[in-house]
């Protein structure tokens, strides 16, 4: 019995672990995860990559990049009709801190879009010096 009990708190863990991993984006995704310089390199030298906050219309409001799209991701799957209709277009997603927005990169590349997730999302690019509006 104690044999058994042992077994099944390490797959537990081990579930966890592979939880967490997918959570983060570290495995098991078919996108691509850019820094807060990337992102604000493409949008300076790209004028055809659409820019979308997944965070909450409150986030959004007390700042966000110029030009960012806001479908909050509780409800992007419904609204993927506001995105450009050109599915090979690159999308740069990002919220607060880059969890959202892996989740929203999941949706996105699920539904044939190019989404490129902002890893450290609006804090990031707050820190590396990117334009925030409000």
């Amino acid at each position: 019995m104690k044999k058994y009990m042992n077994m099944l708190y390490w797959l537990a863990m081990a579930a966890l672990v592979v939880y967490f991993a997918y959570s983060k984006g570290w495995i098991m995704t078919n996108f691509e995860t850019i820094s807060a310089k990337q992102a604000e390199r493409l949008l300076e030298n790209d004028q055809n990559i659409t820019l979308l906050d997944v965070r909450t219309i409150e986030e959004f409001k007390t700042g966000h990049l110029r030009d960012a799209k806001l479908i909050p991701l509780g409800k992007l799957e419904e609204n993927l009709n506001k995105l450009k209709n050109d599915k090979d277009e690159k999308i740069i997603v990002y919220c607060r801190t880059g969890s959202r927005s892996i989740a929203a990169s999941r949706i996105l590349e699920k539904h044939g879009f190019v989404p490129l997730n902002v890893k450290s999302g609006i804090i990031g690019l707050i820190d590396s010096g990117a334009e925030i509006i409000k």
